[in-house]
């Protein structure tokens, strides 16, 4: 006998449902999101299980590894793939969900989606905790810009790192904006304290970390994007060729092709965001802060002079992606004198 499990899970409880090979509904239930729960849930009613389905999702990587160590065939599927499956039943509810999670199982009609390690997990934390700090800093340091025109305070131009101790050497001139600006600075210097707080962490990770240190001596490429790349791969030999981690990180155009149309777009932007935006800023520094030449800069600044910088930075970007996972493989360094392929 065999079967073929769904998992539909939710913050809270997990719905489960087994079928048989033909197609038959062996248990249909519901079990705590915890990984033991869930663990001892399958052995019991589904331990003769090919395969065992679950889409991505906040708390998707704890269980799935739970299962994955358990030595189950759990596989992670694909959020988009599986949505457009689902949605074809009239009513949605979880048991449904669960239902069709495992048809998908049962017939091989699904897309794999991968699921990080803890480690991975850590770093990726670290990153994007950095990244909402960076964010919050900028709304305040905005806000404080808007404050001292408004006061009158500083007419000149408010761009550059010396703003905030200009903001705050003004606070003694006005009662009216020290008190609108005291809370907003204090604020701004804790958020600058946990900034260099995680970028201390990434720092000693990338130092610490081989293949890191190997990827920063390429142009550009700091303890961030390195650490990014890293944890967004994980294995480089899951993808066949190098020009493959560019399409996966979204960094390709899309294209249109119907009939007499056939026209390449925007690129779909379909993989991690984050680790995409640390390439394309990591091209826009090669292009125009790097001043030593290589092949890879000088390429570039071609394509900005024939169409623009944005296009130059995305396709300096992809290039990026490609070396990074040649480099990865190959156990190699960047050379500066080198040519590009």
């Amino acid at each position: 006998m065999s079967s073929y499990v769904g998992l539909d899970v939710s913050l809270s409880e997990t719905s489960v449902c087994v079928l048989e090979a033909d197609g038959r509904v062996r248990f249909e239930g519901r079990v705590l999101s915890q990984p033991d729960a869930l663990v001892r849930c399958l052995r019991e009613r589904a331990a003769d299980a090919q395969r065992i389905g679950m889409e991505t999702g906040p708390t998707a990587g704890v269980l799935f590894r739970a299962v994955q160590a358990a030595g189950l065939p759990v596989v992670c599927l694909e959020t988009r793939h599986a949505h457009r499956v689902l949605s074809a039943r009239s009513n949605k509810t979880d048991r449904n969900d669960a239902r069709g999670l495992a048809e998908l199982m049962r017939v091989g009609w699904y897309r794999a989606a991968w699921v990080r390690c803890a480690s991975a997990t850590y770093i990726r934390s670290l990153l994007q905790g950095r990244r909402l700090l960076v964010h919050a800093k900028r709304t305040l340091e905005n806000t404080l810009r808007g404050g001292v025109k408004r006061f009158g305070l500083i007419m000149s131009k408010t761009a550059g790192r010396p703003f905030t101790h200009r903001a705050a050497s003004v606070l003694d001139r006005d009662p009216h904006y020290a008190a609108f600006a005291e809370p907003l600075l204090a604020v701004l210097r804790t958020i600058l304290d946990q900034i260099r707080s995680y970028d201390r962490q990434l720092r000693a990770i990338a130092r610490s970390d081989e293949t890191a240190a190997r990827l920063m001596t390429t142009p550009s490429i700091g303890y961030l994007t390195a650490p990014a790349f890293i944890s967004t791969i994980e294995d480089p030999k899951r993808f066949r060729r190098s020009t493959d981690v560019a399409a996966y990180l979204g960094l390709v155009p899309r294209v249109q092709q119907s009939g007499e149309i056939d026209r390449m777009g925007r690129i779909t932007k379909a993989g991690d965001n984050l680790t995409r935006s640390y390439l394309v800023e990591a091209a826009n520094v090669l292009l125009t802060r790097i001043q030593r030449p290589c092949a890879l800069r000088q390429w570039g600044l071609r394509i900005m002079q024939r169409a623009g910088l944005k296009k130059a930075q995305v396709a300096v970007a992809r290039k990026l992606a490609t070396m990074l996972h040649e480099m990865w493989t190959d156990g190699t360094e960047f050379e500066w004198g080198s040519e590009m392929a």
